[in-house]
């Protein structure tokens, strides 16, 4: 049952991604895959494996977006982030299989350096724009033929 403050929550949330940037999109899918491995492993410290089995599923569907999302024409970063990615999908389904919480521990751990890894490339990027260009990004849209972090 939603209350009016999971409503809110909800429409904040809504509203946030519509107005973001390709960039603060990648960061918040970030985000969510952390959120998602915190939230499995204490649902595994309480014995709540269902929750656990949602929440491994969530962290695993935003690596199959991040995927998705990669253009592994890019360079040999593009595809090593590509196994890297691969690597953190097949931890965390052995993770849901065993409901080994050191796995999901490892996978979260490395999406937060990749998290923060994205974040000072996004801050270095924005430092270097000309002013005008800072000034139509902070809104949190980007003018078209902006770098896609993503692929």
């Amino acid at each position: 049952m939603l209350t009016s403050g999971n409503e809110a929550q909800i429409t904040y949330r809504i509203n946030q991604i519509r107005t973001a940037s390709k960039e603060q999109l990648l960061l918040i899918t970030y985000d969510i895959g952390i959120g998602a491995a915190k939230t499995a492993k204490q649902a595994i410290a309480d014995g709540n494996n269902e929750l656990a089995n949602r929440e491994l599923q969530r962290a695993q569907a935003v690596l199959r977006e991040l995927m998705s999302a990669l253009d592994v024409n890019a360079g040999d970063w593009a595809r090593a982030l590509m196994s890297l990615y691969e690597f953190m999908f097949e931890q965390l389904v052995k993770a849901n299989v065993s409901k080994d919480p050191n796995l999901i521990d490892s996978v979260r751990s490395m999406l937060e350096e990749l998290r923060a890894v994205w974040q000072e490339a996004i801050e270095k990027i924005r430092a270097e724009e000309p002013v005008g260009d800072k000034a139509a990004y902070s809104g949190g849209t980007r003018p078209q033929g902006g770098v896609n972090f993503a692929g």
